[in-house]
């Protein structure tokens, strides 16, 4: 029972497996063009995702961190700057050991924005600035609809892979800006009826990733990209993701006290600023990348980083609110 119960509580990383390894099984069924034609689904999927977390973004706690301006500047720089530092640093290694499609999942996975939900779901564990980390993740999404196409053109157009910039934006925009936009205008007549659903509508973003990672994996199964592939190439893809996280969680950890920010804020700066965001990121590549075979090994850096950014940062969480606890303890007895 420990271990259905184990399974049942990850059932989005659990699913994630299972999508991969059916889509080695059946590439044919839920490739683009397919039997079932799923990109098609996955693109209305998305649009509804998008919608609801336009209902769910509550304006007056989004004005309530608008005068915050430092920590907004710390972790729009820490997410678009920082990161794709890291791109500038480094390509020439990526490039020279791994295949061009990894090293270029690795170059998308530091674009890209950061989480909305568990950002703020950690911040608010770690007994951090809640109302900062609604706003600055939600604005680090709004960014990433411009940010990131410029940044993939920036970094891989020098390698050959051009990218249509106005028309990414463009799509981007149609695919995740507009119904989050429609989702705020809609949100005082149907926020009720989704606070009363939240058990269903919670689970509809990770549905729609399963779908989207099927549907590229089964393009990428099909079109023999993952020939190149070795476990020696997963293990060494985990430990760059493990060390890229680390590395940054500690950084940005440091460089908040050195900024002086209060407990709350820096917990704000650590779990906005290291987030990368799954349920953006695959549809954002979709629009991006298009139907490149290679989508697949495209986004495993993403999806080998969200697992291990979640957990790592539960652990952070769990240990903030100790400390903010203590603190709390210590004024207390004064």
């Amino acid at each position: 029972m420990s271990v259905l119960a184990k399974i049942k509580k990850e059932w989005f990383l659990v699913g994630m497996v299972v999508a991969i390894g059916l889509a080695t099984v059946t590439p044919d069924i839920g490739r683009s063009g397919g039997v079932i034609h799923l990109e098609q689904l996955t693109g209305i999927g998305v649009a509804i995702v998008f919608f609801l977390h336009g209902l769910g973004l509550s304006p007056q706690a989004i004005k309530a961190g608008l005068s915050n301006w430092r920590l907004h500047i710390f972790i729009q720089l820490a997410t678009y700057a920082l990161y794709p530092l890291l791109w500038v640093v480094f390509n020439g290694a990526f490039m020279a050991y791994m295949p061009a499609a990894l090293a270029f999942g690795f170059c998308y996975l530091f674009a890209l924005p950061s989480t909305i939900s568990s950002s703020v779901a950690m911040t608010s564990v770690g007994k951090g600035n809640v109302p900062g980390a609604i706003f600055n993740a939600s604005l680090s999404s709004v960014l990433g609809v411009f940010i990131t196409p410029l940044l993939i053109q920036l970094f891989m157009g020098f390698e050959g892979a051009e990218l249509d910039l106005m028309a990414s934006v463009i799509s981007i925009a149609k695919l995740l800006l507009i119904p989050m936009i429609v989702g705020q205008v809609l949100r005082p007549y149907l926020i009720n009826w989704v606070e009363k659903h939240k058990a269903i509508t919670n689970k509809i973003d990770k549905y729609v990733i399963l779908m989207i990672v099927y549907n590229a994996f089964c393009d990428s199964v099909a079109n023999g990209i993952w020939s190149e592939f070795s476990v020696g190439l997963l293990a060494t893809s985990i430990a760059i993701c493990v060390v890229v996280l680390v590395v940054m969680v500690h950084f940005i950890q440091w460089s908040a006290r050195r900024a002086k920010f209060d407990l709350p804020d820096e917990v704000a700066a650590v779990f906005c600023g290291t987030k990368k965001t799954l349920a953006a990121g695959v549809p954002m590549a979709k629009v991006i990348f298009g139907a490149d075979p290679t989508l697949g090994m495209l986004l495993l850096p993403i999806m080998l980083y969200h697992p291990i950014q979640i957990f790592y940062c539960a652990v952070l969480a769990n240990r903030y609110a100790q400390k903010s606890e203590q603190t709390q303890a210590a004024v207390a007895t004064k």
